[in-house]
């Protein structure tokens, strides 16, 4: 051992040698290790990034009736916060609670003009148990006017309606909530179905109707109506009896005192300036919600006192919807088949009363009229080109 350092001291240059021999066996081992792993992991992510490519192909390609997308023509990608999308949703498909529903409903632009050209629709929202009989009937009311209305359909939860991909009323369905008669729940299905409205930029008016309500005028006559209306059309008066102040709960004073209580129909027409405040409203709704409990009907009493204390001269104080009280209970009457004649559907036209609109007189006090059964679908159609017009 002692012989080989001798040796190593006599001979540093051949030390060195040795020295950078090893070094260099070192480094070329490394390379080749690190070659071998680069290749891998270049392979690894090759795939992963074929994969990707492929899902985001699959994605772009697939139909977006689901989603409210856009896809870019020029470059095929799909664009989710598009300025189509955000004016008027493709799909009215969402999973937002009602809160978050009414949050987003409630948001109003500050720039008066709009960056498009908007063509002001009418929001005709549904509020029904199930099927609409009375389906054919709207669908030809509808015909040939798409630039100029929408439609929102709210069921029970887990029907589907069963309608062809060619009806107005098709994918028109919004998600919905259970509703009971004579509760709270009754505004909320209509505060739902304004606000899924209220995502289309375009509607102008908001008007709830139900399975057994009809149009008795064609529908330029209807359209025109309310979009040239300085006007909402909700019903509001000061029912001194029973089923008026009767209703009134202390409970409610101060914010509402009994002077301010109000009744009138459930069956609204509403701007989008007046629909706007409902969505937003809650502390009158959470007044409702705890004091207005049967005998009390929220349905008959919130919108109608709201308005009377907030917002009055910019109601009519009338509903555009005609019904037959005239029989007593708690609900009007009902028309089938039977009932169903040309002068009978000319004496709801014409029934000889004024109102007024905007700043004159008119005949035209009623657009719409309700309740119809199924059995008086034939008869209609019957007499809607001929009396209706339509």
């Amino acid at each position: 051992m002692a012989r080989g350092r001798e040796d190593y001291e006599k001979h540093p240059g051949l030390l060195k040698l040795l020295q950078i021999l090893s070094f260099l066996v070192v480094f070329v081992v490394g390379v080749v290790i690190g070659l071998a792993t680069s290749a891998h992991i270049n392979r690894h992510f090759g795939s992963q990034t074929e994969i990707y490519s492929f899902i985001n192909h699959f994605s772009a390609n697939k139909p977006h009736k689901e989603k409210n997308c856009t896809t870019v023509q020029v470059s095929d990608k799909v664009d989710c916060i598009s300025m189509e999308t955000f004016l008027q949703p493709k799909n009215l498909t969402h999973g937002l609670s009602d809160d978050e529903l009414f949050w987003r409903a409630s948001m109003v632009p500050q720039k008066p003009e709009f960056p498009f050209e908007r063509v002001p629709k009418v929001a005709f929202m549904f509020l029904t148990r199930g099927p609409l009989p009375l389906l054919p009937l709207w669908e030809r009311f509808f015909h040939g006017h798409d630039k100029y209305f929408s439609i929102y359909v709210h069921v029970i939860p887990g029907y589907e309606l069963n309608v062809s991909t060619t009806s107005p009323f098709y994918q028109r369905q919004i998600p919905s909530q259970p509703v009971s008669w004579g509760t709270v729940t009754l505004v909320d299905a209509e505060r739902r179905l304004l606000a899924n409205a209220l995502l289309d930029f375009s509607n102008e008016r908001f008007v709830l109707l139900s399975e057994s309500c009809i149009p008795i005028y064609n529908f330029p006559t209807v359209y025109k109506y309310l979009i040239g209306s300085n006007h909402s059309y909700v019903e509001s008066y000061d029912n001194p009896g029973r089923y008026g102040r009767g209703r009134y709960s202390r409970e409610m004073f101060p914010d509402i005192q009994l002077y301010q209580w109000r009744k009138g129909s459930q069956w609204f027409e509403l701007s989008r300036a007046l629909s706007v405040y409902i969505v937003s409203e809650t502390k009158y709704y959470t007044i409702f919600s705890k004091y207005c409990l049967p005998a009390c009907y929220p349905d008959e009493h919130y919108l109608p006192t709201y308005f009377n204390m907030f917002h009055g001269w910019l109601n009519s104080n009338r509903t555009v919807t005609w019904v037959d009280w005239s029989l007593g209970g708690p609900h009007p009457a009902t028309y089938g088949g039977d009932n169903i004649t040309e002068d009978f559907v000319r004496s709801i036209r014409n029934n000889g009363a004024l109102c007024q609109y905007n700043a004159e007189m008119t005949s035209i006090c009623y657009l719409f009229a309700r309740k119809f059964a199924p059995t008086a679908l034939g008869p209609l159609l019957e007499f809607a080109a001929s009396v209706m017009e339509y």
